[in-house]
């Protein structure tokens, strides 16, 4: 694929017009998108009018734009958490009916809590967490679920990268993450937002290693916390059961130690 002047490659071009939208800019202007991009803005306004032309960005009334309807097709038709999302969702269901607070499944991508699903209800605490959106590992109850059972070089390979920020406000973080281990779950008061707890459990494969994590947020102090946990474990060992199972056109599910 052809390279440009500063030698970086169509495809980069593209992924870095497709990767400036977020949660805080779900619309741009094509000018606002080249400078988030690095891109020229001449060959952002082409790139944007192929992009828009196969329904990868959409336009709107305004002359903005931003991420298509084609991008969320392709990808619920064959990512690498559909299986989980439809496993999970019926547990995650029971939990919300439970707690009657937000539900969440996450998974650990790239340094970050990705978030894969989640439910709401009217009157639940607030939330920062928005499906595909990310969050830091060590400021959320799902990020050190996470990293307690990610396989040991994941988990010292994070905390090497990491180690300044984690050290801020964990200093005896390896001491946590055995703690967590030990109980099987993980809550946070207050880290993102003052007045919510974050508690999490992680949803494990044959090997005790986390697929996934399935955590709710709670006014803090809740006494309802317990049996939160509670119906988080119950879920988690549903989810994990259910992810092991054989599917149609698989033979196998992504917990049985395939692949």
């Amino acid at each position: 694929m052809a390279n440009s002047a500063s030698g970086d490659s169509m495809l980069d071009r593209l992924v870095r017009i497709l990767d400036a939208f977020g949660p805080e800019q779900p619309a741009l202007t094509v000018s606002a998108l080249a400078r988030r991009a690095g891109v020229p803005r001449a060959t952002a306004y082409r790139l944007v009018d192929e992009l828009v032309r196969h329904g990868f960005l959409s336009r709107d009334d305004d002359g903005s734009v931003r991420l298509g309807l084609r991008l969320w097709e392709i990808a619920n038709r064959s990512s690498s958490t559909r299986d989980l999302r439809l496993v999970a969702m019926p547990f995650m269901e029971d939990v919300n009916q439970v707690v009657r607070q937000n539900t969440q499944l996450a998974v650990l991508h790239d340094d970050d809590v990705l978030i894969v699903e989640r439910l709401s209800r009217p009157g639940s605490v607030v939330n920062q967490a928005q499906v595909a959106g990310r969050m830091p590992v060590h400021l959320t109850s799902m990020g050190m679920a996470l990293l307690a059972f990610a396989p040991a070089p994941v988990r010292e390979e994070y905390l090497a990268r990491h180690a300044e920020e984690v050290a801020a406000r964990h200093p005896d973080i390896r001491r946590e993450l055995a703690h967590i281990r030990l109980n099987g779950f993980a809550t946070f008061d207050g880290f993102i937002d003052a007045e919510t707890t974050g508690a999490s459990v992680p949803i494990l494969d044959a090997r005790g290693q986390a697929i996934a994590v399935l955590a709710v947020v709670m006014p803090r102090g809740s006494e309802q916390l317990p049996a939160a946990v509670m119906a988080l474990r119950t879920a988690a060992r549903g989810i994990a059961r259910g992810l092991a199972q054989p599917r149609p056109g698989t033979g196998s599910g992504p917990g049985d130690g395939s692949g």
